[in-house]
Parts: C-alpha cells; sequence; structure tokens
C-alpha cells in the first residue's frame, strides 16, 4: 500500500469526514426543518429512525435516518426488512428516492460512528450470518455510501419483486455486497472516495 493511501487511511481521511461533516451541518440543519414538517404532518410518529447497525471492531451505535414508514410501536427494535414497503409514506418514498432520507447521518460521521465513505452498516442478524467476513469488514469506519450503494441503487425494487426478499437477500444481496465492500477496504484513498461520491451523486441525480 502507497504512503499516501496509508496516511489517508490512518488520520486524514477522518480529519476530511470532520471538516466536511461541519461544513454539511448548517445545510442539514436548513434542510431538517420542512423535512421534520412534512414527516410530521403526514403520519405520526418521530422525525427521525434509529436502529442500531454494526460499527468499526464490532461497537454498536444508532445510526440517524428521517422516518419514511409509518411508526408502529416496535418499529425500532425490528431488524432491517428486505423488500418492506407496506408501511413507507408518501412522503417517505420521495425521502428515499432522493436519499435525502440517509442525510441525518452527517451527525454520526461528525461524532465518528461513521465515514461518509465506506461499507454501509449492517444490523447484527446479517452480521452474523456472515460474522468473518464483516470483522475483517469492520475494521474500517462504516460509511454513507460506498461501491455497493451506488451498484445496488435500486436494492427495495429488486428485493420488493422477488418471492422470498430475505432470503434473495441473504444469499444473493449480500454475498455481492461483502465483496464489494472487501475490494474498498483493500484500496481505501482519496481519489477512491471522491470517485465513490460522484458516483453516488450522480446515480441520485439519473434515478
Amino acid at each position: 500500500m502507497k504512503l499516501g493511501h496509508i496516511m489517508y487511511r490512518s488520520c486524514l481521511k477522518r480529519v476530511l469526514d470532520i471538516v466536511l461533516g461541519l461544513l454539511l451541518m448548517p445545510f442539514f440543519i436548513a434542510l431538517a426543518i420542512p423535512v421534520a414538517i412534512m414527516i410530521k404532518f403526514e403520519s405520526r410518529g418521530p422525525v427521525f429512525f434509529r436502529q442500531r447497525r454494526g460499527g468499526r471492531n464490532g461497537k454498536y451505535f444508532e445510526i440517524l435516518k428521517f422516518r419514511t414508514m409509518m411508526s408502529c410501536p416496535d418499529s425500532e427494535r425490528k431488524e432491517f426488512e428486505p423488500g418492506e414497503k407496506k408501511r413507507i409514506t408518501k412522503f417517505g418514498a420521495l425521502l428515499r428516492r432522493s436519499k435525502l432520507d440517509e442525510t441525518p447521518q452527517i451527525i454520526n460521521v461528525v461524532l465518528g460512528d461513521m465515514s461518509f465513505v465506506g461499507p454501509r452498516p449492517e444490523v447484527r442478524k446479517y452480521i452474523e450470518v456472515y460474522p468473518e467476513r464483516w470483522a475483517r469488514i469492520l475494521s474500517v469506519r462504516p460509511g454513507v455510501t460506498d461501491p455497493a450503494s451506488v451498484e445496488f441503487r435500486n436494492e427495495e425494487e429488486i428485493l420488493a419483486s422477488s418471492a422470498d426478499p430475505e432470503r434473495k437477500y441473504i444469499e444473493e444481496v449480500m454475498p455481492r455486497k461483502l465483496s464489494l465492500y472487501e475490494k474498498y477496504i483493500s484500496q481505501i484513498s482519496f481519489l477512491g472516495d471522491m470517485e465513490v461520491i460522484a458516483k453516488t451523486i450522480s446515480s441520485v441525480l439519473l434515478k
């Protein structure tokens, strides 16, 4: 691994996350106010959805998203529900298509739970399906976006069209994602991260 890549991975990546996160925070706050009003206007429940996800070195943390589903008593305790679309609100569907539901993760980035680019964090249930691979992958901070997020930008539609969404996720989607995560962590670099961010923005605009 080149010296520049080592320096970026060991410290500069975190510095960039903090600087970029703090710069984006005022824009997030300005966005959060009208989004919060729309979420509360459309359905009862909290503005934010919180869920425990696996983080760096196996430490779990609460990921933040704007709530996009009808609230139910145990919704935040549930694991990820592959292909589940029945409870998605109309405004929630818009937030998901635009990926604006993920913007509260700027807070997770500033707090150090996540990086802007890195393997997407998973819930315990699915980490335990492939524990050895996840142990290697979570040697780095999970991210808001990564190459797998770009490749599977239509993941909800893929899973919803399956007769058994969870089986498809475990046996087909997740193994491919894990391979992309492993490739990413083996070659982390500044230019690589900028390319992922550019592709993510492009995929959202073209969706």
